[in-house]
């Protein structure tokens, strides 16, 4: 089959009813499978993956066993001897596969997640037969992949994609791009890829250099249950609260005969709140309704249902009604997914995380809220993506003879979605959108290091291929290649790469960028603000100041797409006052930071508060860096103790708190109340002293265990005089000592505040020379300064006055 021609669709009549037997394929796999037999969809597949070393695209209907094909190419892999690497699109889904994978150890075989909550155990992961990660995770690790903690990366000898189709995410997409193109690059895995329908999978099976004979595309008839998917309208209002509530009940017509006829319904809301909320008012519905649900009578679920923390939810199931989000306890979520599973839960709503993580068909699936509040971007349309992938989930096997799906939209959209259900979506790339992050990325790698290595970078990257294939919709080969030679062009000018005639080096501003994955037009204003800084006071310590770095932070390129709704300008007026110096929503976002360091958000800003400060403090967290390369380690410092206070709604005095370990924002605010603001505070005070200021014993006892592993600041002055003849000079040394924990600080020597002496050093013991001149001046103002760029320490300041006689 020639590249670029569209893939005959595979159906059921083509291979006809095959089944195989896992023993008698996988002999010694077969306890790893939950089942006995592979079905039609998946014998089809088998071949590909076990005669061949090649690498293999699926595309097959949502429930059709894609799973089953994974965990075929890992027992291949590791049969040889090998790693295989399974990429997840959640995190909540590494955490399931961990659990269901437990059939791999119980075969002797080591399987280790790797995510961004958890410490990494390098060792673990370079033993492990599979790991488990999801794209940004495994972006993470092929950056550092020649770091001793991340080498075992390099090792992969299978990586299977799963979803695949995540590269058409705006905000993800182009992560899974680059990553997969990288880690080819770094050790050329086997690849195999899966994913829900899509109408274009030779362009995914080009990219992935998949031959035809290892490319499929199976057709709607492979799916379990057959599907009737549709659109249906609602009346909209001038009120978006009531609009909720007129489309909630339109959910509910279309749920109602499914769950009377003892059915299961799946409703999609665009919240955490709104699946609450939903799901109380639509037991009050239910109830008006007269619509039965077994849950009601079943006393011994009653008494199950005591196990659940969740209060709200605790009651809502007694009626068969759940909610399922990101933020219930896993216990919860874990109980939530059964119950549904074994029918006990008629009705469940659910954020659309549940769509791409827990495989929880339901013979209804609702989709009530195509527009979802996103903190970063207001309101914005629901993906295509996360639509499929949800209404997908209609239909339970072995349960259902039919699957029923719904959008409900307002009429205006209504054929958009109808479009979308006829016709699918084509998966496109999202690289162009970020595409001089991720040039700048490969350059401070060094796997991008001349011009012809951009171009060879290119064309390994989907974006290329799809290109190849769409050229009126991307651009042509040759517009595509002046494109990326423009983007190198403006990294030179804008001073993130180095090029000498064909070679390419990465600038420490590339550098930074790249570590703390920043928007460039993010990272060159911190750079600027850093030289502006410079520039303002010369050598003098501390030109920024509190306003300076939460303004940088605040009208970050990453926060562009912030807005505040009406509801909330008022509250951000009542934290900054009247001032128009930002639009509306830098506004907000300077808000919720200066209301954050003094732990006082506005009721009307908490919902969104929690995203902007995550992602304020990891923006904190880089410009730290930034000023601490091409500013100092004052200012370094200085934007540690602003994230600090962020985190922990601090005051000023008494953030020095934080850097001591168990101390969080409680208890910090119960010292600082008794009046112990400070690390040497607590020391002096001692166990005694925090318990009478309200810790308990134990507690006391770790607290100041741990303000002892913390830096402790001894400035000697020695023979320093207390006076000098005009026109003399002497010479002195002053000497630092830190005779507590380890830590790398910035030391300064100045005189009526012009740097005489500077240094950065981890320390032990430094001498700082002074020089003492006895000019016009009546008196002169000695300062030793001492800071700790990664700890939330004020500064240590000691002075001394030496007359001028």
């Amino acid at each position: 089959m020639s590249r670029g021609a569209p893939l005959p669709v595979v159906s059921r009549h083509a291979d006809g009813e095959t089944e195989l037997a896992v023993a008698d394929v996988l002999p010694d796999y077969a306890d790893a499978f939950p089942f006995e037999r592979f079905n039609a969809m998946q014998c089809a597949v088998l071949p590909a993956l076990l005669d061949s070393r090649e690498n293999v695209v699926v595309s097959a209907p949502t429930a059709s066993g894609k799973t089953a094909l994974a965990e075929v190419a890992i027992c291949e892999a590791i049969d040889a001897g090998g790693t295989a690497l399974f990429l997840a699109p959640l995190r909540a889904l590494t955490n399931e596969k961990e659990s269901e994978w437990e059939r791999f150890e119980d075969l002797g075989y080591s399987v280790y997640v790797v995510t961004g909550e958890r410490d990494l155990n390098p060792r673990r992961a370079e033993r492990a037969d599979i790991l488990v990660m999801t794209p940004e995770k495994a972006d993470s690790a092929t950056r550092k992949h020649d770091s001793p903690r991340y080498s075992f990366i390099t090792d992969v000898d299978c990586c299977v994609i799963d979803e695949v189709h995540l590269l058409d995410s705006e905000k993800r997409g182009s992560v899974l791009e680059v990553t997969v193109s990288r880690l080819r690059r770094l050790c050329d895995p086997r690849v195999v890829a899966l994913s829900a329908t899509m109408p274009n999978v030779e362009d995914v099976a080009a990219w992935l250099d998949a031959p035809a004979d290892n490319t499929f595309q199976f057709g709607e008839d492979y799916r379990p249950v057959p599907l009737h998917a549709d659109v249906r309208t609602y009346s909209h209002g001038e009120n978006a609260f009531a609009d909720k509530y007129r489309r909630l009940y339109r959910a509910l017509d279309l749920a109602e005969p499914h769950i009377r006829d003892e059915g299961q319904a799946l409703v999609f809301v665009s919240s955490r709140q709104d699946t609450v909320q939903a799901a109380k008012k639509a037991r009050d519905e239910l109830v008006e309704r007269d619509v039965p649900m077994g849950a009601r009578g079943d006393y011994d679920f009653h008494t199950d249902a005591s196990e659940l923390s969740n209060d709200t939810l605790r009651q809502s199931v007694l009626d068969g009604v759940g909610f399922h989000h990101a933020g219930l306890s896993k216990g919860d979520k874990d109980l939530v997914e059964q119950w549904f599973k074994e029918g006990k839960l008629q009705l469940l709503f659910s954020t659309s995380t549940l769509a791409w993580g827990v495989n929880l068909p339901a013979r209804c699936v609702v989709i009530r809220d195509t527009k979802l509040h996103d903190p970063l971007e207001g309101e914005v349309d629901m993906s295509p993506l996360d639509v499929l992938q949800m209404l997908g989930r209609a239909g339970r096997p072995g349960y259902d003879d039919q699957g029923y799906a719904w959008v409900v939209c307002d009429s205006s959209d209504a054929d958009k979605y109808r479009r979308l259900l006829k016709d699918g979506k084509p998966i496109e790339s999202r690289l162009a959108e970020d595409l001089d992050a991720h040039l700048n990325a490969e350059i401070a790698l060094g796997t991008v290091g001349s011009l012809a290595d951009v171009m060879d970078w290119l064309e390994t990257t989907f974006y290329y291929e799809r290109a190849r294939s769409a050229p009126d919709e991307y651009a042509s080969e040759g517009d595509l290649r002046d494109r990326v030679s423009e983007t190198l062009r403006s990294l030179v000018e804008r001073g993130f790469v180095e090029r000498e005639e064909m070679a390419l080096e990465p600038t420490a501003l590339g550098r930074l960028a790249s570590k703390f994955y920043l928007r460039l037009d993010t990272a060159r204003e911190f750079a600027d603000l850093c030289e502006r800084g410079e520039a303002e006071n010369g050598a003098a310590a501390d030109a920024l100041d509190e306003d300076d770095v939460l303004r940088a932070i605040a009208t970050a390129a990453e926060f562009d797409s912030a807005s505040a709704r009406s509801d909330e300008r008022d509250a951000v007026a009542a934290v900054l006052g009247e001032t128009d110096d930002f639009d509306p929503g830098a506004r907000k976002i300077l808000a919720i930071l200066e209301s954050s360091m003094r732990g006082t958000t506005p009721a009307e800003l908490q919902s969104d508060a929690w995203v902007i400060t995550q992602n304020a403090l990891r923006l904190l967290a880089a410009l730290r860096a930034f000023l601490e390369r091409f500013d100092g380690p004052a200012a370094a410092n200085l934007a540690c103790r602003i994230e600090a206070r962020i985190e922990n709604g601090i005051s000023e005095g008494a953030v020095g708190l934080t850097a001591v370990e168990g101390v969080g924002s409680g208890r910090a605010s119960k010292l600082a109340a008794e009046g112990i603001t400070t690390p040497a505070e607590i020391r002096e005070a001692g166990v005694d002293g925090l318990a009478a200021a309200g810790l308990a014993e134990g507690v006391a006892e770790r607290v100041v265990a741990a303000a002892d592993e913390l830096p402790n600041v001894v400035v000697e002055w020695g023979d320093f005089p207390e006076s000098i003849a005009r026109g003399e000079n002497e010479m002195c040394e002053v000497t630092v000592r830190n005779v507590g924990g380890d830590a790398r600080a910035g030391l300064r020597a100045t005189v009526e505040g012009v740097e005489m002496s500077a240094k950065t050093r981890y320390l032990g013991e430094a001498t700082l020379p002074v020089g003492v001149f006895g000019g016009d001046a009546d008196e002169l103002e000695f300062a030793v300064e001492v800071v700790f760029p990664e700890l939330p320490l004020a500064p240590v300041v000691e002075t001394r006055t030496v007359r001028v006689e």
